[in-house]
């Protein structure tokens, strides 16, 4: 049972660049693959200042203003430089490598004995119901936050532009601003994912950001079919739903592990399972 609570924790800490994907992928159709890098950014700056003895709360602006940018140089080489989204979050993510190893020093750095906010924050005495707790507290804001952003005028214009580019730019708004401010959002959101699992794990590792975006997709389509399924309109049931597309997807994975499954084969079993969840849809669209 502790397993799949470990997992349900683990989904949680990943949901927030679950909806940062949503926001790249599903609100402006840009495929940024910046996320492998800005996930890792997150992770190594809060590795970095817990080192520096900083307290966990306080590491929180650095990681999202470090996403924001990370996300707004895509955005930037995207939109004004008029590079391919794909390959604008390829360039970017690739130098987010050298960056990252820059910063941290070494391939990976433990943080088993350093105060984070897993254990700063306490709600219950057993330490998975309380990883769960902070980690629920933790996502409900920030799909609060998203939600009342995205239902104000600006964020109604966020969304147009992703539906309608011709329409906005006849309205006045600049696709253009609207595609980078986007992206930063998406990034800053990917990096407080990195943030939290950094510290769920105690480690921070170079690699540990690579085929992540897998993760994130594979959340956003589990996430994109039931929305479809339930006819949902609501954007603040929109983000609910996303975020446990996230759970489930980490849910799934856990179950491939118990039944024996070699860790080896995890990476494989992950890109196959989000090839079968954009599969079926297209196999009952076809029936």
């Amino acid at each position: 049972m502790e397993f799949y609570l470990t997992a349900l924790v683990l989904g949680l800490c990943l949901a927030s660049m679950s909806l940062g994907i949503f926001i790249s992928m599903k609100i402006f159709r840009i495929p940024d693959i910046t996320t492998d890098g800005s996930y890792t950014l997150g992770a190594v700056l809060t590795a970095i200042l817990l080192t520096h003895h900083c307290s966990a709360m306080l590491i929180i602006p650095a990681v999202l203003l470090a996403g924001a940018l990370a996300g707004m140089v895509t955005g930037i080489i995207h939109t004004f430089v008029k590079i391919d989204a794909l390959l604008s979050g390829i360039l970017v993510m690739t130098a987010l490598y050298s960056i990252n190893l820059t910063l941290l020093g070494r391939s990976n750095l433990p943080l088993l004995d350093v105060q984070n906010i897993f254990s700063s924050l306490t709600f219950f005495s057993a330490s998975v119901f309380n990883n769960l707790a902070l980690g629920f507290v933790f996502i409900s804001l920030i799909t609060g936050i998203m939600a009342y952003l995205l239902r104000t005028d600006f964020g109604i214009a966020m969304r147009a532009t992703g539906n309608s580019e011709p329409m906005t730019r006849a309205l006045g708004i600049n696709n253009n601003k609207m595609k980078v401010i986007g992206l930063a959002m998406a990034n800053a959101l990917t990096a407080l994912s990195g943030y939290l699992v950094a510290q769920y794990q105690n480690f921070t590792d170079i690699n540990m950001g690579i085929g992540i975006v897998i993760t994130g997709l594979g959340s956003v389509l589990i996430g994109e079919a039931l929305i479809k399924w339930w006819n949902i309109r609501s954007i603040l049931w929109q983000l609910v739903v996303v975020v446990s597309g996230s759970i489930l997807f980490q849910l799934v994975l856990a179950f491939t592990l118990s039944i024996g499954v070699d860790p080896n084969l995890l990476k494989l079993v992950t890109a196959a399972f989000v090839l079968l969840i954009v599969l079926i849809p297209r196999l009952k669209k076809s029936e």
